[in-house]
């Protein structure tokens, strides 16, 4: 008998992962749709429309389907997921089950969209499951316990915070401050103290290459070229650890004050138990440099980065599925069902 498949699927708003049942993860690609306007015709999806951004003759457009980690534009969501799922899907007749994190802070109108955008594209059944709670299971973390655990899912474009015991999310936050937004801390910094406009792949490259959030040790520096606003030529500058901490201070600030805020609103039982086990870290924007030591430093709490952290989300979505049969007999397991 064909059972089909189930796939669990990390809805990034800058990264796709796709983990297949028994197979782990088997897809990664940028979330990005490259469309002719003339036509609204899909020319490529992921990687080769991510080459494209910023680079495209007027009637092609690359875009992002996805913000701060809902869908913003509906249609091109719905056709970027048939296309993955159309990619990692074996030939079975019967449609995958498909289960999909969203952010903890998500409204019931954005979760609908979710759901009708994945049953549109070929899902047989959705579940949706809360980031922080698949980032705590993707990190090796028993949710299950009755002790309090801290999660700072960072993504790319909202932060989760959530404080998980006994399977669920005892407190929870999300804001709209990550790796996005740190990318656009850059842009804006250059463009006021050089007088130069880059793009988001520059931005992203400065990020991952020099970006700090904490005094580096010893200063790096990096070349990137841009176009002069004054000249309207291009030009190649060079730029500091130093000039980037100064940029990204102020979102950097933000995270904390959020962590800060559900730490204030936790029971303290559970408060005990995070100063003893700590604030694990996952996600992608959480691997910026010095992240983990100001969080220490403003907390008092010891801060870890979780192991292989951009992964995690879409490690614990994929896990979660092991237990899609309970959900189908009526069992609680902290997962939506639509």
């Amino acid at each position: 008998m064909t059972f089909g498949q189930d796939i669990a699927i990390d809805l990034g708003t800058a990264t796709i992962l796709v983990y297949v049942r028994g197979k782990g993860i088997v897809l990664r690609e940028p979330a990005v749709v490259a469309i002719d306007k003339n036509t609204n015709e899909v020319l490529a999806v992921g990687q080769n429309a991510r080459k494209m951004l910023g680079r495209t003759p007027g009637n092609i457009v690359a875009i992002r389907p996805l913000k701060d980690g809902v869908i913003s534009d509906y249609t091109v969501t719905e056709k970027m997921l048939k296309y993955f799922i159309t990619k990692v899907a074996d030939k079975s007749i019967i449609s995958p089950r498909i289960m999909i994190c969203v952010p903890s802070g998500v409204t019931e109108v954005e979760r609908k969209a979710v759901i009708d955008a994945a049953n549109h594209a070929g899902a047989r059944k959705v579940y949706l499951i809360e980031e922080p709670i698949a980032a705590a299971i993707g990190a090796g973390i028993d949710i299950t316990k009755p002790y309090g655990t801290m999660i700072l899912d960072i993504g790319g474009g909202t932060t989760d915070i959530a404080v998980i015991a006994l399977g669920g999310a005892v407190k929870s936050k999300s804001i709209k401050v990550a790796g996005d937004k740190f990318d656009e801390a850059i842009i804006k910094y250059i463009k006021k103290h050089h007088n130069i406009a880059i793009g988001e792949r520059t931005a992203e490259e400065i990020k991952i290459s020099i970006g700090c959030v904490y005094p580096k040790t010893v200063e790096e520096r990096m070349s990137i070229k841009g176009r002069h606003l004054l000249t309207g030529l291009p030009v190649e500058i060079e730029i500091t650890s130093t000039e980037m901490l100064e940029a990204l201070k102020e979102s950097a600030n933000q995270i904390v004050e959020a962590v800060h805020s559900v730490l204030e609103v936790t029971p303290p039982e559970l408060s005990a138990d995070i100063s003893d086990r700590g604030i694990y870290i996952t996600g992608g924007g959480g691997l910026i440099s010095g992240l983990d030591k100001l969080l220490e430093e403003r907390t008092g709490i010891p801060v870890m980065i979780a192991e292989d952290a951009v992964s995690c989300v879409a490690m614990g979505t994929g896990k979660a599925l092991n237990h899609i049969e309970l959900l189908e007999t009526g069992n609680t397991i902290k997962v939506k069902k639509f």
